[in-house]
C-alpha cells in the first residue's frame, strides 16, 4: 500500500509541476509587465497592422480618445502638438468607449469624425478598451509600468525614446500643457 501512495504521490506532484510550468511559462509570455512596447503591434483605425517600434526613437504621447466628451474638442491640440513637435514626439490616439459610452462609432465613423472635426492627420488606432475585464494588452502594460489607467477620457501618457514611460496626465491636463511640452520636447 504504501509503494502505490508513493507512486501515486509522485505521478501527481510530477502532473502539478508540469502543469505549472507550463501555466507559469504561457502567462510569462503573455505578461504585460515582461513586455516592452515596442513588442505590441496593435491595428490602426484604417485597419493596417502598425508595431510600434515603428517608433522607436522618438517620444510617444499615448492618448485615450472618445468623440462624444466634454474632453473631445482636445483633438484640436492633440493635432496642433502633432504638427508643431512632430520632428520630437508622435502622437498615438487610442478610440474607447469605457466611459459613459462616449465613443459608440465604428472605427470609420470615428476615423471621419476625427478629419472632418479636427483635421487629425496624427496616428489613430482601432477602437479599444482602456480599463476592466477587456483591457487592451497596451493598456495593462501602461498600468503597470505608472500605477495609473484612465479614469475618463483624454488621460495622456508620455513614453520616452528609449520605451520607458516616464509621466502619466489625466484628462484635466490639455495636451498643450507646459508640463507635456517640457517633456516631449527635451
Amino acid at each position: 500500500m504504501k509503494i502505490v501512495l508513493s507512486i501515486l504521490t509522485v505521478i501527481i506532484v510530477m502532473g502539478l509541476v508540469s502543469f505549472l510550468s507550463g501555466k507559469f511559462s504561457s502567462d510569462k509570455n503573455d505578461d504585460p509587465i515582461t513586455n516592452s512596447i515596442y513588442d505590441f503591434t496593435i491595428p490602426s483605425i484604417e485597419g493596417k497592422e502598425i508595431n510600434l517600434a515603428h517608433f522607436k526613437g522618438k517620444k510617444l504621447l499615448i492618448v485615450n480618445t472618445a468623440s462624444k466628451c466634454g474632453y473631445t474638442p482636445q483633438y484640436a491640440d492633440l493635432q496642433k502638438l502633432h504638427e508643431q513637435f512632430s520632428n520630437k514626439v508622435v502622437v498615438l490616439g487610442f478610440p474607447a468607449n469605457n466611459f459613459l459610452w462616449q465613443e459608440p462609432g465604428s472605427n470609420e465613423e470615428i476615423a471621419s469624425f476625427c478629419e472632418r472635426n479636427y483635421g487629425v492627420t496624427f496616428q489613430m488606432f482601432e477602437k479599444i478598451s482602456v480599463k476592466g475585464s477587456d483591457k487592451h494588452p497596451l493598456y495593462k502594460w501602461l498600468e503597470n509600468k505608472t500605477g495609473n489607467s484612465p479614469s475618463w477620457n483624454f488621460c495622456k501618457y508620455i513614453v520616452n525614446e528609449d520605451g520607458t514611460v516616464v509621466h502619466f496626465f489625466s484628462n484635466k491636463v490639455e495636451p498643450l500643457d507646459k508640463r507635456i511640452i517640457e517633456l516631449v520636447t527635451h
